[in-house]
């Protein structure tokens, strides 16, 4: 009888226990494992959606930022003759604006993440920090299909790849770090007010031009590049021209460092404020 009985105990499903929490609670990243799959269900379900209907399809992960190259190029490369570290501007601007695009469509969608997703937050219980996760991780395919851009012009001028392309993982790791972490915090603050999605589309187009993507780091005065570094993005735009096209003039280890340590930081302040909102969402959305 205890043989049958340990049987009996052994393949009865497990019991999860939902109650509300009180003040600062965890993170409980596992919960984010043990529900991978609708993570990846989550991500191709937003990869589909955003080009159904649509006659260019996935050409748009393509024209976006290539037409961005093409007006930085005219503007600032021809009429403002800025500077480009000794490279020629469009595969300056465009190595730039590859990553760039990827945060900036990364951060769009997390932010409306929650919003966008209220039938499922209001019905039924999942980890909440899915969805912007699985919104963020759906940007990535339209990175490596503008990327195929970018090696066409890295054999049209003649740049050839080094050891430092190795560093690119890391770079696009640090740019989905920090779309995320703003992502956690912009997401939450939406569900409450959705002024927020006034203002991240702003906030996005000013960040922009506080990021070397159309000028160089090297215009900055040294004293002042550690301090520009805060910007997290700073680091990844000049390290993606460091590990693709040698521009040394610009680049430094320390700012890296600082650039990665801020994203770092905005990811978990923006989790354990996601988290801390959570028990909220189901009312207010």
């Amino acid at each position: 009888m205890t043989t049958v009985n340990t049987l009996e105990q052994k393949r009865k499903p497990p019991v999860v226990v939902i109650q509300p929490s009180r003040g600062w609670v965890g993170l409980k990243l596992k919960d984010l494992w043990l529900y991978r799959e609708l993570v990846y269900f989550l991500t191709w379900r937003d990869i589909k959606v955003r080009y159904k209907q649509s006659v260019l399809g996935i050409l748009w992960a393509i024209l976006k930022p290539f037409m961005a190259m093409v007006v930085f190029t005219i503007f600032f490369g021809n009429f403002a003759k800025i500077p480009s570290d000794g490279v020629p501007y469009p595969i300056f601007s465009y190595t730039a604006t590859l990553p760039w695009e990827l945060f900036a469509a990364a951060l769009g969608v997390a932010s409306r993440s929650m919003v966008s997703n209220s039938n499922m937050v209001s019905k039924i219980y999942f980890p909440r920090m899915i969805i912007p996760l699985a919104s963020v991780m759906s940007s990535v395919v339209d990175f490596f299909i503008g990327f195929t851009i970018l090696i066409g012009m890295m054999i049209f001028y003649k740049v050839t790849p080094t050891i430092a392309t190795l560093w690119l993982p890391l770079l696009i790791l640090l740019a989905l770090i920090t779309a995320l972490g703003v992502g956690f915090w912009s997401s939450a603050l939406m569900v409450r007010y959705r002024d927020v999605g006034y203002i991240m589309p702003f906030i996005a187009n000013l960040w922009m031009y506080l990021t070397p993507v159309v000028y160089p780091s090297s215009m900055i005065p040294e004293k002042w590049r550690l301090l520009y570094a805060l910007n997290p993005m700073t680091g990844v735009v000049e390290g993606f021209r460091y590990a693709l096209l040698g521009t040394t003039q610009s680049v430094s280890g320390g700012m890296i460092l600082v650039s990665s340590l801020i994203a770092i930081a905005v990811l978990i302040s923006g989790m354990f404020y996601f988290r801390r909102m959570e028990k909220q969402f189901a009312d207010m959305i």
